[in-house]
């Protein structure tokens, strides 16, 4: 019997064939069109996917010419997005958001220079919401649409009005999808203004935070740096279809942001990668000196961004570019951005002899501190590469965020590198329950002997000097910048002390220092660990905190059991598995705009100042926890 069910099960036949209609496809292979799912804790997370595709439409009808402001707001989960452009025909409000590969895009004479152009979008967003509503308004009259996970519940008679034309869409995620999802403003802060920067003069306006720009790219980096760490004003070059600034600061590394149509490519293409090769060419060129090229970009603050025809995205959610060509028939993309830079930088430099001077001052300091450090990063890496041999500290994954994604389940494989998380812990009792619960395929585990070494106002000659952060930047491969990165998330895992807190700001302190583009970028986070957990016999309950206890302790009554955890040892690999899965909490570490991070980490991390001591005794608390205990013992 055994063995003709499994013969059944094998067969293919004209049974197995299915036809999944639209909105089936996209609730069965969500990561196909909005990458992954999330709960909310990163910057690329669905939810803010559908937020962007929502948003994508209103910005194309402002940048056709119609419609300056567009208003958001977010209450209770509900998501809502007004514009006054030309508003949705009204005979197709329900096909535009329904219907795939449907919708006015297709004409590239309306939408030439379009974010999106493939009409699902909306669709996807709508599949993907527990309630969704699409409202439009032309000419005094109102059609309203109401779908449910993409199924039509109500399509309402048009009605007249004396609203003023556009599109209103509102929607809920689906929380059987989005699991435990939340909504970080801080994330949705950065997404709307860089549409501002993009788009200048155009109002949004979220949650009653009023967001517009005047100056482009140049606010953009305004907001994005500190003044008193620029070495000299910021270069803001403008031409047909594309648009630059840069300047130079203190930091290590690079900072580019890269756009195209209005869309942030956070993983860069084709644009971001000519915008690198241009400006040292025409570097060299101008100084007449052959620079090493990470010298010259060392320390860079960059944003560029360009107008495509037609444009080709790896991916869906278009966060990285693949277009070779401007136009079809065009120049390349390489020659265009080459020749925009040949041109107008050459003049700018020949104009503006301070600037000039002071980014080669720059350019010779990096070549200098580079030079310094090439002795002990050869021996270093040396080390790094024996011990990498057999490191002990390292229990890598399979699959990598730098990977390079082949083979038909193409997708499939790029939804694993996001998820691709590297957990930094304390001790063998902590990595060895993580190493035990963790998923093989994504996730990885480093291990610190104990507390690290507090690198604040030391060189980069540390880095190399010190094993275990040599080590730790060979695990992360960013030794050479971030596109080499091999994990998307790097999680502190470390008890919940003041010990474990410690060794959390000395880790903190290391990236800021040496790698900020790691934390700017938004792939550093910390992991949430339960305090307590309640129990009895019929239930379990874990608590991050001592509301949630409270609460757990009233549900379950009669007195139950509550265990104190106080190191990540102590929770069996058996419980750490649900802790670092589906229901993990992670609480990104987020630079807000304008953080000075030199000031941040000498108030923080530098010797002790009469500042930080009157901060820590106006803010001294003693935990709940410890009162009662004083209260049971008199």
């Amino acid at each position: 019997m055994a063995e003709e069910k499994l013969k059944q099960e094998a067969a293919y036949t004209e049974d197995s064939i299915r036809s999944l209609d639209w909105r089936e496809h996209i609730r069965l292979r969500p990561g196909m069109y909005i990458g992954k799912l999330g709960d909310g804790s990163a910057p690329d997370d669905g939810i803010y996917v559908l937020v962007k595709e929502v948003l994508d439409n209103c910005i194309d009808e402002h940048t056709m010419g119609y419609g300056k402001q567009v208003d958001i707001s977010i209450e209770n989960k509900t998501v809502t997005v007004r514009d006054y452009g030309r508003g949705i025909p009204l005979g197709k409000v329900v096909d535009v958001v329904s219907k795939i590969n449907t919708g006015a895009k297709y004409d590239s004479k309306a939408f030439q220079k379009s974010v999106g152009l493939n009409g699902v979008g909306t669709k996807a967003v709508n599949a993907l919401s527990q309630y969704f509503k699409v409202q439009s308004v032309r000419d005094g009259k109102m059609k309203l649409a109401e779908f449910e996970k993409g199924v039509l519940k109500q399509e309402h008679k048009e009605v007249k009005t004396d609203e003023p034309n556009g599109t209103e869409v509102s929607f809920i995620p689906d929380d059987s999808v989005f699991r435990n999802f939340h909504f970080i403003h801080e994330y949705l802060d950065n997404q709307l203004w860089n549409y501002c920067y993009l788009n200048a003069g155009l109002v949004i306006s979220f949650n009653g935070k009023k967001y517009v720009s005047k100056n482009g790219l140049l606010d953009l980096l305004k907001r994005k740096s500190n003044e008193d760490e620029l070495r000299y004003p910021i270069v803001h070059l403008k031409g047909t279809d594309i648009e630059v600034a840069f300047t130079h600061n203190n930091d290590y590394g690079e900072d580019i942001f890269s756009f195209v149509n209005g869309q942030y490519t956070t993983q860069g293409g084709t644009h971001q990668q000519a915008f690198r090769e241009a400006f040292v060419k025409t570097i060299r060129e101008f100084y007449k000196k052959d620079y090493d090229a990470a010298d010259i970009r060392q320390s860079i603050v960059a944003a560029v961004s360009v107008r495509v025809q037609e444009p080709v995205f790896e991916s869906q959610t278009k966060t990285k570019l693949g277009s070779q060509y401007v136009f079809e028939g065009g120049p390349s993309m390489k020659n265009f951005v080459g020749d925009f830079f040949a041109r107008e930088l050459d003049n700018f430099l020949h104009r503006n002899p301070q600037t000039a001077e002071a980014l080669k001052k720059r350019i010779e300091q990096s070549e200098k501190e580079r030079k310094e450090l090439s002795g002990i990063r050869k021996l270093a890496n040396e080390r790094a590469k024996k011990a990498n041999l057999h490191n002990k500290k390292l229990r890598d994954c399979r699959f990598h965020y730098n990977d390079e994604p082949t083979g038909k389940d193409k997708e499939s494989i790029l939804a694993r590198q996001k998820e691709t998380t590297i957990f930094i812990t304390e001790g063998d009792s902590a990595s060895g329950s993580i190493t035990k619960a963790r998923k093989v395929e994504t996730q990885a585990v480093f291990s610190l002997r104990g507390k690290p070494l507090n690198s604040f106002g030391l060189t980069k000659k540390v880095v190399y000097e010190n094993e275990e952060f040599n080590l730790l930047q060979h695990a992360l491969n960013i030794e050479d910048g971030l596109e080499g990165l091999r994990y998307n998330k790097v999680v502190i895992a470390t008890d919940a002390d003041v010990d474990g807190m410690h060794i959390r700001l000395l880790l903190m302190t290391f990236f800021l220092q040496f790698f900020p583009d790691l934390v700017k970028k938004g792939h550093v986070y910390i992991l949430e660990t339960p305090l307590f957990r309640v129990r009895n016999k019929q239930e379990t309950i874990y608590c991050y905190d001592e509301t949630e206890k409270q609460a757990a302790i009233k549900k379950l009554g009669n007195k139950p059991e509550i265990t104190r955890f106080k190191g990540l040892g102590e929770i069996s690999p058996e419980e750490f598995e649900r802790f670092i899965s589906e229901d993990m909490r992670l609480q990104p570490v987020i630079l807000e705009q304008g953080d000075h991070i030199q000031n941040l980490l000498e108030y923080y991390m530098g010797k002790n100042t009469m500042d930080r001591q009157e901060f820590i005794i106006n803010n001294l608390k003693i935990e709940l926890d410890l009162v009662e205990e004083v209260a049971l013992a008199k």
